[in-house]
């Protein structure tokens, strides 16, 4: 997801992305686990997406 979507997003809207992205990466983890994981370096690009969606809800929450 681009950043400048993220940052027009609202709280609410950030938070249920976060909850989105930490399911895909639980899935990502089992499938690397398992052996059925064909493109492992979408683990990273989740894991980054994770802290850049923690890192705007944080900036929000200064911002207020």
């Amino acid at each position: 997801m681009e950043l400048k979507k993220m940052r027009e997003m609202t709280e609410a809207e950030l938070n249920a992305e976060l909850m989105k992205m930490k399911k895909d990466l639980f899935n990502l983890r089992f499938q690397h686990v398992t052996g059925q994981l064909e493109n492992p370096v979408k683990m990273r690009e989740t894991k980054r997406d994770i802290a850049r969606v923690k890192t705007i809800i944080r900036e929000k929450e200064l911002a207020k």
